[in-house]
């Protein structure tokens, strides 16, 4: 099952199947490790909801929900 990052709970895993952003942001995303075929499990959520921590090659990483809307993962 495809989803929104955003849309994984705390302690899910996931496959990132594409990145939906272009331009500059897109740009960012794809530097910061976050590619198609990237495994990474979210790991935290602030009290919000806004950012949302995940662990993805040996490091945690925060994005904003703005930046987890445009990444599509499948679900673990």
């Amino acid at each position: 099952m495809v989803v929104s990052l955003r849309k994984l709970a705390v302690n899910q895993k996931g496959c990132i199947r594409a990145v939906t952003a272009s331009g500059e942001m897109g740009r960012r995303i794809r530097d910061m490790g976050l590619v198609p075929g990237t495994p990474i499990m979210v790991v935290g959520r602030a009290p919000l909801a806004d950012p949302v921590a995940l662990r993805m090659r040996g490091f945690t990483l925060s994005l904003r929900n703005s930046e987890a809307d445009c990444i599509a993962v499948e679900a673990l």
